[in-house]
Protein backbone atom coordinates (compact mmCIF):
# COMPACT_ATOMS: atom_id res chain seq x y z
CA UNK A 1 0.00 0.00 0.00
CA UNK A 2 1.05 3.14 -0.62
CA UNK A 3 -0.29 6.57 1.29
CA UNK A 4 -0.42 10.25 -0.10
CA UNK A 5 -1.54 13.08 2.19
CA UNK A 6 -1.61 16.67 0.23
CA UNK A 7 -1.55 19.40 2.85
CA UNK A 8 -3.15 22.81 1.18
CA UNK A 9 -2.18 25.21 3.64
CA UNK A 10 -4.92 27.32 5.29
CA UNK A 11 -7.19 26.07 1.84
CA UNK A 12 -10.69 26.10 4.69
CA UNK A 13 -12.46 29.51 4.57
CA UNK A 14 -15.85 30.84 5.48
CA UNK A 15 -19.08 31.69 3.18
CA UNK A 16 -18.14 35.35 1.73
CA UNK A 17 -20.40 37.28 0.09
CA UNK A 18 -18.80 38.08 -3.01
CA UNK A 19 -19.06 34.31 -3.67
CA UNK A 20 -23.09 34.27 -3.05
CA UNK A 21 -22.31 33.15 0.12
CA UNK A 22 -20.13 30.11 -0.65
CA UNK A 23 -16.74 29.00 0.45
CA UNK A 24 -13.54 29.51 -2.04
CA UNK A 25 -13.42 25.93 -1.79
CA UNK A 26 -16.95 25.73 -3.01
CA UNK A 27 -16.08 27.83 -5.51
CA UNK A 28 -12.86 27.27 -6.83
CA UNK A 29 -12.81 24.49 -9.61
CA UNK A 30 -11.35 21.22 -7.83
CA UNK A 31 -12.41 17.95 -9.48
CA UNK A 32 -10.01 16.01 -8.28
CA UNK A 33 -10.68 16.32 -4.67
CA UNK A 34 -14.33 16.15 -5.48
CA UNK A 35 -13.31 12.75 -6.97
CA UNK A 36 -11.44 11.55 -3.83
CA UNK A 37 -14.39 12.98 -1.71
CA UNK A 38 -16.65 11.29 -4.07
CA UNK A 39 -14.77 7.94 -3.71
CA UNK A 40 -14.15 8.10 -0.68
CA UNK A 41 -14.96 9.05 3.09
CA UNK A 42 -14.67 12.62 4.55
CA UNK A 43 -15.02 14.11 7.68
CA UNK A 44 -13.65 17.37 9.97
CA UNK A 45 -10.48 17.25 11.62
CA UNK A 46 -9.40 19.65 14.80
CA UNK A 47 -6.07 19.94 14.52
CA UNK A 48 -5.49 22.39 16.74
CA UNK A 49 -6.29 21.47 20.66
CA UNK A 50 -8.31 24.06 22.95
CA UNK A 51 -5.82 26.54 24.60
CA UNK A 52 -3.19 26.07 21.65
CA UNK A 53 -2.12 28.47 18.95
CA UNK A 54 -3.61 27.91 15.56
CA UNK A 55 0.10 27.99 13.95
CA UNK A 56 1.18 25.64 11.03
CA UNK A 57 3.29 24.02 13.58
CA UNK A 58 0.44 22.73 16.14
CA UNK A 59 -1.08 22.07 13.24
CA UNK A 60 0.62 19.77 10.95
CA UNK A 61 2.25 18.50 13.75
CA UNK A 62 -1.25 17.04 14.50
CA UNK A 63 -1.31 16.05 10.78
CA UNK A 64 1.70 14.24 11.30
CA UNK A 65 0.01 12.27 13.97
CA UNK A 66 1.89 13.54 17.11
CA UNK A 67 -0.15 15.09 20.07
CA UNK A 68 1.03 18.72 19.81
CA UNK A 69 0.28 18.94 23.74
CA UNK A 70 2.48 15.73 24.48
CA UNK A 71 5.33 16.89 21.87
CA UNK A 72 4.96 20.43 20.67
CA UNK A 73 7.84 22.70 22.38
CA UNK A 74 7.39 26.08 20.01
CA UNK A 75 7.98 26.89 16.50
CA UNK A 76 11.63 27.98 16.13
CA UNK A 77 12.98 24.92 17.25
CA UNK A 78 10.82 22.85 14.73
CA UNK A 79 12.51 25.05 11.89
CA UNK A 80 15.77 24.71 13.07
CA UNK A 81 17.32 21.54 11.93
CA UNK A 82 16.25 22.40 8.21
CA UNK A 83 18.39 25.55 8.36
CA UNK A 84 21.44 23.86 9.75
CA UNK A 85 20.50 25.20 13.33
CA UNK A 86 21.56 22.88 15.78
CA UNK A 87 20.08 23.12 19.45
CA UNK A 88 22.18 21.92 22.70
CA UNK A 89 20.58 21.94 25.81
CA UNK A 90 19.97 25.19 27.31
CA UNK A 91 19.68 26.75 23.83
CA UNK A 92 16.07 28.42 22.99
CA UNK A 93 15.40 28.85 19.20
CA UNK A 94 13.18 31.58 18.04
CA UNK A 95 11.18 32.39 14.81
CA UNK A 96 12.75 35.70 13.24
CA UNK A 97 10.81 37.40 10.57
CA UNK A 98 11.91 40.09 8.55
CA UNK A 99 8.88 42.50 8.68
CA UNK A 100 8.48 46.33 7.76
CA UNK A 101 8.03 48.54 10.65
CA UNK A 102 6.00 52.32 10.22
CA UNK A 103 5.54 54.76 12.44
CA UNK A 104 5.40 52.10 15.09
CA UNK A 105 3.03 50.50 13.14
CA UNK A 106 3.64 46.83 12.11
CA UNK A 107 2.99 47.30 8.69
CA UNK A 108 3.99 44.22 7.13
CA UNK A 109 4.68 40.60 8.25
CA UNK A 110 6.53 39.35 5.89
CA UNK A 111 8.28 42.56 4.57
CA UNK A 112 6.92 42.02 0.75
CA UNK A 113 8.03 38.92 0.65
CA UNK A 114 11.71 40.10 0.34
CA UNK A 115 14.24 37.41 -1.46
CA UNK A 116 16.18 35.21 0.47
CA UNK A 117 19.25 36.38 -1.61
CA UNK A 118 18.78 39.80 0.31
CA UNK A 119 17.92 38.47 3.33
CA UNK A 120 21.20 36.43 3.32
CA UNK A 121 23.25 40.27 3.56
CA UNK A 122 20.84 41.23 6.41
CA UNK A 123 20.98 38.24 8.17
CA UNK A 124 25.33 38.72 8.09
CA UNK A 125 24.96 41.98 9.10
CA UNK A 126 22.78 41.09 11.90
CA UNK A 127 25.34 38.68 13.14
CA UNK A 128 27.88 41.08 13.02
CA UNK A 129 26.30 43.85 14.81
CA UNK A 130 24.75 41.64 17.90
CA UNK A 131 27.29 38.44 17.89
CA UNK A 132 27.50 38.65 21.64
CA UNK A 133 24.02 38.03 22.09
CA UNK A 134 22.80 34.78 19.94
CA UNK A 135 23.32 33.75 16.10
CA UNK A 136 21.06 34.65 13.53
CA UNK A 137 20.35 31.49 10.90
CA UNK A 138 19.13 32.11 7.64
CA UNK A 139 16.18 30.23 6.45
CA UNK A 140 14.00 31.50 3.31
CA UNK A 141 12.49 34.55 2.12
CA UNK A 142 11.66 36.47 5.16
CA UNK A 143 11.30 33.35 7.24
CA UNK A 144 14.59 33.24 9.56
CA UNK A 145 15.82 31.52 13.14
CA UNK A 146 18.13 33.35 16.15
CA UNK A 147 19.29 30.91 18.13
CA UNK A 148 19.72 32.22 22.23
CA UNK A 149 21.61 30.38 24.91
CA UNK A 150 19.70 31.63 27.75
CA UNK A 151 16.90 28.53 28.69
CA UNK A 152 14.77 30.80 30.67
CA UNK A 153 13.73 32.86 27.02
CA UNK A 154 11.75 29.88 26.30
CA UNK A 155 8.96 31.17 29.37
CA UNK A 156 8.69 34.28 27.56
CA UNK A 157 4.77 34.89 26.01
CA UNK A 158 5.55 36.31 22.62
CA UNK A 159 3.15 37.04 19.64
CA UNK A 160 3.29 35.79 15.69
CA UNK A 161 3.81 39.07 13.51
CA UNK A 162 0.90 38.04 11.42
CA UNK A 163 -1.61 38.20 14.14
CA UNK A 164 -0.82 41.79 14.63
CA UNK A 165 -0.63 43.33 11.07
CA UNK A 166 -1.43 47.24 11.82
CA UNK A 167 -1.06 47.10 15.08
CA UNK A 168 1.43 48.84 17.12
CA UNK A 169 4.70 47.15 17.34
CA UNK A 170 5.36 48.13 21.47
CA UNK A 171 1.74 46.88 22.25
CA UNK A 172 3.02 43.40 21.04
CA UNK A 173 6.67 42.82 21.90
CA UNK A 174 8.18 39.62 24.19
CA UNK A 175 6.25 40.16 27.54
CA UNK A 176 6.34 40.24 30.31
CA UNK A 177 8.61 43.53 29.84
CA UNK A 178 9.96 43.44 33.51
CA UNK A 179 11.65 40.15 32.54
CA UNK A 180 15.37 40.31 32.10
CA UNK A 181 15.35 38.33 28.66
CA UNK A 182 12.29 40.47 27.10
CA UNK A 183 14.04 42.92 27.44
CA UNK A 184 17.35 42.40 26.53
CA UNK A 185 15.75 40.95 23.00
CA UNK A 186 13.18 43.43 22.45
CA UNK A 187 16.16 46.12 22.42
CA UNK A 188 17.50 43.70 19.94
CA UNK A 189 14.55 44.04 17.85
CA UNK A 190 14.35 47.71 18.01
CA UNK A 191 18.02 47.95 17.61
CA UNK A 192 17.82 46.19 14.24
CA UNK A 193 15.60 48.96 12.83
CA UNK A 194 18.69 51.69 13.01
CA UNK A 195 20.94 48.37 11.43
CA UNK A 196 18.75 47.38 8.71
CA UNK A 197 17.01 51.20 7.92
CA UNK A 198 19.79 52.27 5.99
CA UNK A 199 21.34 48.76 4.60
CA UNK A 200 21.98 48.79 1.47
CA UNK A 201 19.71 46.56 0.37
CA UNK A 202 16.49 48.00 1.67
CA UNK A 203 17.76 51.51 0.91
CA UNK A 204 17.52 49.94 -3.06
CA UNK A 205 14.11 48.13 -2.31
CA UNK A 206 12.79 51.86 -1.25
CA UNK A 207 14.49 52.86 -4.16
CA UNK A 208 12.00 50.34 -5.86
CA UNK A 209 8.86 50.75 -4.43
CA UNK A 210 9.25 47.83 -1.85
CA UNK A 211 8.57 47.06 1.28
CA UNK A 212 11.94 47.27 3.40
CA UNK A 213 12.87 44.70 5.80
CA UNK A 214 13.49 47.58 8.06
CA UNK A 215 13.42 45.57 11.70
CA UNK A 216 13.38 42.19 13.19
CA UNK A 217 10.74 40.22 14.98
CA UNK A 218 11.25 37.28 17.21
CA UNK A 219 8.56 34.64 18.37
CA UNK A 220 7.93 31.14 17.86
CA UNK A 221 10.34 30.22 20.66
CA UNK A 222 11.17 26.68 22.23
CA UNK A 223 13.96 24.20 23.41
CA UNK A 224 14.94 20.93 21.31
CA UNK A 225 11.22 18.42 21.42
CA UNK A 226 11.94 15.28 21.98
CA UNK A 227 9.70 12.81 19.81
CA UNK A 228 9.79 9.19 18.26
CA UNK A 229 10.19 8.70 14.68
CA UNK A 230 7.62 8.12 12.10
CA UNK A 231 8.67 4.26 11.45
CA UNK A 232 8.46 3.50 15.14
CA UNK A 233 5.27 5.29 15.91
CA UNK A 234 3.40 3.66 12.33
CA UNK A 235 5.72 1.42 10.91
CA UNK A 236 6.00 3.11 7.72
CA UNK A 237 9.07 4.97 5.53
CA UNK A 238 7.63 8.49 5.08
CA UNK A 239 9.08 11.42 3.22
CA UNK A 240 8.04 15.06 3.00
CA UNK A 241 7.76 17.98 -0.27
CA UNK A 242 7.41 21.17 1.21
CA UNK A 243 8.95 24.55 0.97
CA UNK A 244 8.79 25.71 3.96
CA UNK A 245 11.22 25.23 6.68
CA UNK A 246 9.22 24.22 9.21
CA UNK A 247 7.52 20.98 7.70
CA UNK A 248 11.26 20.28 6.92
CA UNK A 249 11.82 20.65 10.34
CA UNK A 250 9.18 17.96 11.06
CA UNK A 251 10.36 15.75 9.08
CA UNK A 252 14.21 15.86 10.50
CA UNK A 253 12.61 15.53 13.57
CA UNK A 254 10.14 12.45 12.97
CA UNK A 255 12.48 10.65 10.72
CA UNK A 256 11.01 11.47 7.96
CA UNK A 257 12.88 12.28 3.86
CA UNK A 258 13.15 15.88 3.22
CA UNK A 259 12.95 15.48 -0.48
CA UNK A 260 14.65 18.61 -2.28
CA UNK A 261 12.31 20.10 -4.82
CA UNK A 262 13.41 22.71 -7.12
CA UNK A 263 11.34 25.50 -7.49
CA UNK A 264 9.52 24.53 -4.32
CA UNK A 265 8.96 28.27 -2.93
CA UNK A 266 6.84 28.48 -0.12
CA UNK A 267 4.77 31.18 -1.87
CA UNK A 268 2.80 31.39 -4.76
CA UNK A 269 5.17 30.40 -7.36
CA UNK A 270 5.71 27.10 -6.29
CA UNK A 271 6.40 24.63 -9.03
CA UNK A 272 2.91 22.59 -8.30
CA UNK A 273 3.87 19.96 -11.19
CA UNK A 274 7.38 19.52 -9.70
CA UNK A 275 6.23 19.01 -6.44
CA UNK A 276 4.16 15.98 -7.52
CA UNK A 277 6.71 14.27 -10.21
CA UNK A 278 9.11 14.10 -6.78
CA UNK A 279 6.44 12.16 -4.69
CA UNK A 280 5.58 9.45 -7.24
CA UNK A 281 9.63 9.54 -7.62
CA UNK A 282 9.84 9.39 -3.50
CA UNK A 283 6.97 6.48 -3.57
CA UNK A 284 9.45 4.44 -5.27
CA UNK A 285 11.19 4.01 -2.49
CA UNK A 286 9.23 5.28 0.23
CA UNK A 287 5.46 4.53 1.86
CA UNK A 288 4.25 7.55 2.58
CA UNK A 289 4.55 11.20 1.47
CA UNK A 290 3.34 14.18 3.43
CA UNK A 291 3.08 17.58 0.14
CA UNK A 292 2.48 20.45 1.80
CA UNK A 293 1.89 23.27 -0.35
CA UNK A 294 1.98 27.06 1.46
CA UNK A 295 0.44 29.25 -1.29
CA UNK A 296 -3.46 29.55 0.11
CA UNK A 297 -2.39 30.89 3.25
CA UNK A 298 0.06 33.11 1.67
CA UNK A 299 -2.85 34.41 0.05
CA UNK A 300 -5.47 34.24 2.87
CA UNK A 301 -2.79 36.43 4.86
CA UNK A 302 -2.62 38.74 2.39
CA UNK A 303 -6.61 38.56 1.58
CA UNK A 304 -6.35 37.87 -2.14
CA UNK A 305 -9.22 35.84 -2.79
CA UNK A 306 -8.55 34.87 -6.57
CA UNK A 307 -4.81 34.38 -5.40
CA UNK A 308 -6.56 31.91 -3.23
CA UNK A 309 -8.54 30.31 -5.26
CA UNK A 310 -5.87 30.03 -7.78
CA UNK A 311 -3.55 27.90 -5.52
CA UNK A 312 -6.18 25.78 -4.83
CA UNK A 313 -7.34 25.35 -8.41
CA UNK A 314 -3.36 24.28 -9.18
CA UNK A 315 -3.20 22.37 -6.50
CA UNK A 316 -6.00 20.08 -7.38
CA UNK A 317 -4.67 19.97 -11.35
CA UNK A 318 -0.84 20.11 -11.29
CA UNK A 319 -0.68 18.06 -7.96
CA UNK A 320 -3.60 15.75 -7.61
CA UNK A 321 -4.51 15.03 -10.90
CA UNK A 322 -1.02 13.86 -11.79
CA UNK A 323 -1.18 11.69 -8.82
CA UNK A 324 -4.47 10.17 -9.43
CA UNK A 325 -3.39 9.20 -12.97
CA UNK A 326 -0.36 7.63 -11.66
CA UNK A 327 -1.27 6.28 -8.26
CA UNK A 328 -2.95 3.20 -9.79
CA UNK A 329 0.87 1.91 -11.07
CA UNK A 330 1.90 1.03 -7.70
CA UNK A 331 -0.77 -1.12 -6.58
CA UNK A 332 -3.18 -0.69 -3.70
CA UNK A 333 -3.24 3.22 -2.63
CA UNK A 334 -4.63 5.49 -0.80
CA UNK A 335 -4.61 9.72 -0.62
CA UNK A 336 -6.06 12.80 1.40
CA UNK A 337 -6.64 15.66 0.88
CA UNK A 338 -6.68 18.56 3.71
CA UNK A 339 -5.87 22.17 5.20
CA UNK A 340 -3.75 22.19 8.47
CA UNK A 341 -5.83 25.18 9.51
CA UNK A 342 -8.34 28.13 7.96
CA UNK A 343 -6.84 31.00 6.96
CA UNK A 344 -10.10 33.10 5.86
CA UNK A 345 -9.28 35.72 3.55
CA UNK A 346 -11.68 38.38 5.69
CA UNK A 347 -9.67 37.39 8.82
CA UNK A 348 -6.20 37.39 7.20
CA UNK A 349 -4.92 35.18 9.89
CA UNK A 350 -5.41 31.35 11.27
CA UNK A 351 -8.42 30.17 12.54
CA UNK A 352 -9.29 27.60 15.49
CA UNK A 353 -11.90 25.73 13.14
CA UNK A 354 -11.61 22.09 12.80
CA UNK A 355 -10.85 21.89 9.04
CA UNK A 356 -12.35 19.13 5.74
CA UNK A 357 -10.67 16.34 4.91
CA UNK A 358 -11.23 13.68 2.57
CA UNK A 359 -9.67 10.38 1.85
CA UNK A 360 -9.79 7.79 -0.70
CA UNK A 361 -8.28 4.39 -0.77
CA UNK A 362 -8.47 1.60 -3.85
CA UNK A 363 -9.36 -0.72 -1.11
CA UNK A 364 -12.11 0.83 1.02
CA UNK A 365 -15.84 1.68 0.43
CA UNK A 366 -17.06 5.63 -0.25
CA UNK A 367 -19.77 7.60 1.53
CA UNK A 368 -22.38 9.68 0.66
CA UNK A 369 -20.02 12.61 -0.09
CA UNK A 370 -19.70 14.03 -3.31
CA UNK A 371 -17.89 17.38 -3.31
CA UNK A 372 -14.78 18.22 -1.44
CA UNK A 373 -15.52 21.80 0.90
CA UNK A 374 -16.15 22.49 4.67
CA UNK A 375 -19.92 22.21 4.46
CA UNK A 376 -19.60 18.82 2.37
CA UNK A 377 -17.63 17.26 4.87
CA UNK A 378 -19.07 18.16 7.69
CA UNK A 379 -21.76 15.73 6.13
CA UNK A 380 -19.54 13.15 6.09
CA UNK A 381 -19.60 10.06 7.64
CA UNK A 382 -16.45 10.77 9.77
CA UNK A 383 -17.59 13.33 11.90
CA UNK A 384 -15.32 15.43 13.77
CA UNK A 385 -12.12 13.49 15.26
CA UNK A 386 -8.82 14.83 16.96
CA UNK A 387 -6.21 16.21 14.81
CA UNK A 388 -3.17 13.77 15.57
CA UNK A 389 -5.32 10.73 15.07
CA UNK A 390 -5.85 11.15 11.48
CA UNK A 391 -2.71 9.34 10.84
CA UNK A 392 -3.84 6.49 12.81
CA UNK A 393 -7.08 6.73 10.98
CA UNK A 394 -6.15 7.34 7.42
CA UNK A 395 -3.99 4.16 7.59
CA UNK A 396 -6.55 1.75 8.77
CA UNK A 397 -9.54 3.31 6.49
CA UNK A 398 -6.70 2.48 3.82
CA UNK A 399 -6.49 -0.76 4.55
CA UNK A 400 -10.45 -1.95 4.80
CA UNK A 401 -10.68 -3.89 1.69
Amino acid sequence: MKYIVVIGDGMADYPLEELNGKTPLQSARTPNMDYIASNGVSGMLKTVPEGMGPGSDVANLSIMGYNPREYYTGRGPLEAPSIGAELKEGDVAFRCNFITERDGILADFNAGHISTEESSQLIESLNQKFSGYGEFYLGTSYRHLFLSHDESAADLKSTPPHDVVGEPVESNILKPSDDKNAELLNGIMQRSKDLLTCHPVNEKRVREGKNPANMIWLWGQGVKPQMPSFKEKYGLKGATITGVDLIKGLGVYTGLTNVYVPGATGYYDTDYCGKAEYALEALKTHDLVFIHVEAPDEAGHAGDLPEKMKAMERIDKRIIGKLLGKLPDFGEHAVAVLPDHPTPVHVKTHTMDPVPYAMFSSLAEADETRCYDEESARKGSQGIIEGYRFMEHFIEYAGKG
